[in-house]
């Protein structure tokens, strides 16, 4: 069975094409096929261990940073084969950018940790560096907020604050998809309100993955939702499909929360 049939045009931004992955002799996915649409929210949702952030990280990559892992399969990205010998992997994850669980402001200025990502590709223009700086801190719905305190320490904001300075770091380098590991696990309801405020404004410009526990986030603030259970993709489809009308009985008692 397809579990996307329900994902029609346009051409996706990402396509994952039989992906599979290994821990050593472990498989933690098994042949995941999807697509991921242009400037949507997709939620990868399902029960703790069942592949969703490994398979999140696949996607630009950060993997490739635990010596055990293998990977079978394709993803592409805009076009381009992610795992191909000559992919630029550094390029890879300027164009997919990602926010982790844990806000991990750097220990430095607000304006600097957001001009961070220019400043080591090599930009030293000042104009273009204040641009970047304010265009991505309105865009993370922040720079009213810490417009007049640029030069102070990124460490002194509270959890959600940082968390959106996070997503402006993310975003200064123009970043064609944002993945985003769980962000507001450790924020308030109202932090976190603030972050799903922003993620509706991003979606106007940017492709969205986002990794979530929260079965009531995902309805909020995706389009598109994606069930895995074991490693294994059970269901794709729109979100209000998902959870009104998903095509599978595994997938509703997920959803309606009879186990997970």
């Amino acid at each position: 069975m397809d579990a996307t049939k329900g994902i029609t045009a346009p051409p996706p931004v990402v396509e994952i094409d039989h992906l599979e992955l290994f821990y050593g002799q472990s498989q933690a996915l098994h042949g995941i096929n999807m697509p991921i649409q242009e400037r949507q929210v997709t939620a990868f949702i399902g029960p703790s261990g069942c592949g969703k952030s490994t398979l999140l990280r696949c996607l630009n990559r950060l993997n490739d940073l635990i010596p055990s892992v293998r990977i079978r399969g394709q993803v592409w990205v805009v076009g381009e084969d992610i795992f191909a010998p000559d992919c630029d992997v550094i390029d890879l994850r300027r164009r997919v950018g990602m926010v982790f669980q844990k806000s991990n402001p750097f220990p430095m200025s607000i304006y600097e940790n957001v001009a961070y990502g220019l400043r080591i590709a090599g930009e030293k223009d000042q104009r273009i560096l204040d641009q970047a700086v304010e265009r991505s801190l309105r865009a993370a719905a922040l720079w009213e907020e810490v417009k007049d305190r640029l030069s102070n320490s990124a460490l002194r904001l509270s959890g959600g604050q940082q968390q959106r300075l996070c997503i402006a770091r993310t975003l200064a380098v123009e970043p064609r998809v944002i993945l985003m590991d769980e962000p507001c696990s450790a924020l308030d309801p109202i932090a976190t309100g603030r972050v799903e405020e922003t993620l509706a404004e991003l979606k106007k410009n940017y492709t969205i993955v986002i990794v979530t526990h929260n079965l009531q986030q995902a309805s909020r603030v995706s389009d598109y939702t994606a069930f895995f259970y074991l490693g294994r993709l059970v269901e794709c489809d729109k979100t209000v499909k998902i959870f009104t009308n998903p095509g599978l009985k595994q997938t509703e008692d997920y959803v309606t929360g009879r186990f997970g």
